[in-house]
């Protein structure tokens, strides 16, 4: 039971911190790096037209091609590529695989067979067709999520919901956005001081129906929590002075090279198409 207990804590920790770790990392968007060093507006759109150039393209060559240069990105802005791919590969990534799985066959995309696979008793064959097109799928969503990862790594999150803002995205989304980010943290330490709570009283052995309802019980308060918790995070907001608008202290500036960074993302795109 002590071993196990080891292994519940361990998985809940580590989720936890890899959430904050991955949502809050606010100690990137401060390095000096190059993508830190871009004015936030020309962040936005260059990194946009990538993510553009992901969705539209068919040539997986292309797509490796935005791939590398994403991780050059992240490599020349001070992001470690442990780190980068950590977090671009787990999650959203992980679960298309499962998707693309099911494309190799030829049930689902005839074609030039390259391969048999039997599975219980039965013969499925794997096509070349098959084989390009989930590759392709599996690209766009990596090379996508990337492209986003990095953006959220190198920019505060109140800097791009105010870019957001200056390009004009309803503000019912924008501030949607922001009470998300902050309900998010609040309710992430919430489940980590229950937990807490809950090891300090019980301590790692218990019988299991002591357990099943020590669970129950949790799970209806967090529940009630939350409500509750939702409607202070949004007045303590207003009490601060929020009206549903992101508001920094530093203007933004283009300088000469932001727009030479500009210069340079068009001839990609524009060479790529």
């Amino acid at each position: 039971m002590f071993k196990r207990s080891n292994f519940i804590e361990r998985s809940i920790t580590g989720a936890l911190s890899f959430l904050k770790e991955s949502v809050f990392a606010d100690e990137y968007s401060a390095r000096k790096g190059f993508l830190q060093s871009l004015d936030p507006r020309v962040k936005v759109i260059s990194l946009f037209l990538f993510i553009l150039q992901v969705i539209l393209t068919k040539s997986i060559l292309v797509l490796w091609f935005l791939y590398v240069l994403c991780l050059l990105l992240a490599s020349f802005s001070r992001i470690g590529l442990g780190f980068f791919l950590k977090r671009t590969w787990v999650f959203i990534p992980l679960f298309s695989v499962f998707i693309a799985i099911p494309a190799i066959f030829s049930v689902f995309s005839p074609g030039e067979a390259i391969a048999i696979i039997r599975i219980f008793g039965l013969d499925l064959l794997i096509t070349r067709q098959g084989v390009n097109g989930a590759g392709l799928f599996l690209m766009r969503v990596i090379s996508s999520v990337s492209f986003a990862i990095l953006l959220s790594l190198t920019t505060r999150h109140f800097v791009i919901l105010r870019v957001l803002r200056i390009f004009k995205i309803p503000q019912v989304f924008v501030m949607t956005l922001g009470i998300a980010y902050r309900y998010i943290y609040l309710f992430v330490e919430m489940l980590e001081n229950t937990y807490q709570a809950i090891k300090s009283r019980v301590g790692n052995s218990i019988h299991y129906k002591r357990g099943q309802h020590i669970v129950a019980w949790n799970i209806a308060y967090l529940w009630s929590r939350s409500y509750q918790l939702n409607e202070e995070v949004y007045k303590a907001m207003l009490s601060r002075g929020y009206r549903g608008e992101p508001l920094i202290l530093d203007d933004f500036k283009v300088k000469t090279k932001d727009w030479l960074w500009l210069i340079v993302v068009a001839i990609i795109c524009t060479w790529i198409i």
